[in-house]
This record gives structure tokens, C-alpha cells and sequence, in this order.
């Protein structure tokens, strides 16, 4: 029997997708549910100063081929949303909105699956509030106190040691990667 473990997304991140899609096999399969950490990559490479690999074109280009083969190894269906890079700001706030209804599981599935296997534009204000009701979010607020829980839980997770998304967290050992769920679930059984 494994235990629950943390994962750290943002759905700008496609290797973040595929790992969702592996962890939702392993609550099924385990019985038991992942803490799903939202954080904001930008920020996040902004304070470890990374340049994101979107922003280089020999690794933006063999990430296009690396998520493509991963997700043909796994049985995923996947493709990589044309009009990357999106920004994945208000989405990221939309999953504490939707986490304080109980709907944050289904807000997940929804905006994975449209930037990364349904290759919507997820920069159309009106799409996004489509998707966003689509789970009872009629109206959407960013106040304040939303914007300061995605910052603050940015930096929090920068001051556990995590620098990129998706990272996983369990008996305090960070793992990044979504190649790097075999040791995660190896570490979950001690």
C-alpha cells in the first residue's frame, strides 16, 4: 500500500499533463487521493532563475518530440497545444476557486485536457469562462485574496526546494519529473 504523496502543476506545463494522467491511474488503482499542489511555473522559474524551455528553441523543439514520445510509451492521448506558450495565470487561479466549491478534481481534468489533449486556445477569455462554468464557476473573481494564495503558495513551494513543474513531494524527498513517478511510488510504500 502506498500513501498519498504532493504533486506541484501548472497546466502551462506539459509534462505536468502526463503526470496527471499517471496519477490519476495510481488514486484509482491505490484508493487513495494525491494532493494536487497548483503553483505558477512562471514565477517559480522567475525566483530559481531558470529560462523556461519554451524560451530556448533547441529545447522548446525536443520538447515538442520528448511529451509526443512519452505520451505514446504511456497510452496518452496528447497534443501539443499549437498555440503554446498560454498563459496559465487566471487558470491557476481558477483551481483555488474551484477547490473552495469542491470542484477542483473536475476544473483539473477539464484544463488539462483542453490545452494538452483537446489543443484548445486557452488564451480566449471566452473559451475559459465557457470551460469555467462548465463546473458551476458562473462568475469568475479574481479578489485579492486568490492572487496572494497562487503568490504565496509559488513561494512556499520554492522554499521547499522545488523549481519546476510537474515535482512531487513525499516523506519530505522531492522528486521532479513525470519520469520520476516510479521512485515517487517507491518512496510512498515506505
Amino acid at each position: 500500500m502506498i500513501k498519498a504523496f504532493e504533486f506541484y502543476f501548472d497546466f502551462s506545463s506539459p509534462y505536468s499533463f502526463l503526470a496527471h494522467k499517471q496519477i490519476q491511474k495510481i488514486e484509482l488503482e491505490n484508493n487513495i487521493k494525491i494532493n494536487y499542489k497548483p503553483v505558477l511555473l512562471g514565477a517559480l522559474h522567475k525566483l530559481a532563475g531558470i529560462t523556461p524551455n519554451a524560451f530556448i528553441p533547441a529545447k522548446a523543439k525536443f520538447m515538442i518530440r520528448d511529451c509526443k514520445m512519452c505520451a505514446e510509451k504511456l497510452n496518452i492521448k496528447f497534443k501539443f497545444n499549437s498555440f503554446f506558450p498560454i498563459s496559465s495565470l487566471n487558470l491557476m487561479r481558477g483551481v483555488l476557486i474551484a477547490e473552495k466549491i469542491n470542484k477542483k478534481k473536475e476544473y483539473i481534468d477539464i484544463f488539462f485536457d483542453a490545452y494538452w489533449k483537446n489543443d484548445l486556445n486557452l488564451n480566449d477569455e471566452d473559451l475559459i469562462y465557457k470551460l469555467f462554468r462548465k463546473i458551476g464557476l458562473n462568475e469568475i473573481k479574481f479578489e485579492n485574496e486568490i492572487k496572494n494564495e497562487l503568490k504565496n503558495k509559488t513561494q512556499e513551494a520554492f522554499e521547499k526546494g522545488i523549481f519546476g513543474a510537474p515535482s512531487f513531494i513525499v516523506n519530505n524527498k522531492i522528486f521532479f519529473g513525470q519520469d520520476r513517478i516510479e521512485f515517487v511510488l517507491k518512496e510512498a510504500g515506505k
